[in-house]
């Protein structure tokens, strides 16, 4: 317990000092602009300083022989019909995610809260506008750009923080699952949280819940970050062919984000049922699982 209590403070440790340090870079650099490019910049440094480079540097610690990707199961892959079928459970999981979305955005606090409801409404708002700026893209090359900022590496680094390294921490014992589905809904809740935005909690827990079985169910951290990457690239090109701010609907949700939720929630259940009945085929599909004893405390 009190290994893993100092791994955690070093992982947190590391995690703020370069946090810090990219900050410093971009302040540097752009001197505070607001500007999307700045903007966007900043993302970039943020990501690595905050969710990329720290579990790499804990990992390299940690392992024995001082082989990270060892120590965070990247040294593991599958098979073809494991990463495929990886892939469609994201796409078969899009009207579940809207359907958990949408219940999730009718929760409201009592009055006595209601200056803390405004507030996160407020921030939903301010992400919500700040995402669809980054999201313009007037060419492929400008998409290409979006994919890799805002999909390909937010899956790299935020599987390799929770994941890779905080879930592995948490589960220490390989003997107890009950310690197993501890770490991985203790992971998937702060996952969730650490994004601040309330009103997508829900379907972002459960989705790092996913994330966190389907690592122990194949050994590699490929496969969930493949699915991460899945789900935010069809958010990011679903945007873009979809004609951007001109797809929105009257409630201002785009109309990619409204399949399974409203008057086609029945698509949304319809979605859990196929997601739940291709997890279980992917547990069926090979890899054994993760080694834990190499994380035994």
């Amino acid at each position: 317990m009190q290994k893993r209590f100092l791994k955690i403070l070093v992982w947190l440790g590391l995690m703020s000092v370069l946090t810090v340090l990219a900050m410093g870079a971009w302040m540097v650099i752009w001197h505070g602009s607001q500007s999307t490019e700045s903007l966007k910049w900043l993302q970039l440094l943020q990501t690595m300083g905050t969710f990329l480079l720290p579990p790499i540097l804990c990992a390299w610690l940690w392992d024995s022989n001082h082989q990270p990707f060892r120590w965070l199961h990247m040294d593991k892959g599958a098979s073809w019909q494991v990463f495929a079928l990886a892939v469609l459970i994201m796409i078969c999981a899009i009207p579940a995610i809207n359907l958990l979305a949408d219940l999730n955005s009718r929760i409201s606090l009592p009055d006595s809260m209601a200056s803390i409801e405004r507030w996160m409404r407020a921030m939903e708002e301010n992400a919500a506008a700040l995402t669809e700026r980054f999201l313009q893209a007037g060419n492929a090359g400008q998409l290409l750009l979006n994919i890799g900022l805002m999909a390909l590496l937010p899956a790299i680094a935020e599987e390799l923080s929770f994941r890779g390294t905080l879930q592995q921490v948490l589960d220490g014992d390989p003997a107890s699952r009950i310690r197993t589905h501890t770490a991985i809904w203790v992971t998937a809740f702060i996952f969730s949280a650490i994004h601040m935005q309330f009103y997508g909690f829900i379907p972002r827990m459960l989705m790092g819940a996913m994330f966190g079985y389907v690592f122990v169910w194949t050994g590699s951290l490929w496969i969930p970050i493949l699915m991460h990457f899945t789900n935010n690239c069809m958010a990011v090109i679903s945007y873009h062919l979809l004609g951007g701010a001109e797809s929105t609907n009257v409630s201002g949700k785009s109309i990619a984000d409204t399949i399974g939720a409203g008057d086609t929630w029945w698509l949304g259940v319809l979605s859990l049922i196929v997601v739940g009945i291709l997890l279980y085929l992917l547990t069926s599909l090979g890899p054994q699982g993760y080694d834990r004893r190499t994380h035994k405390e």
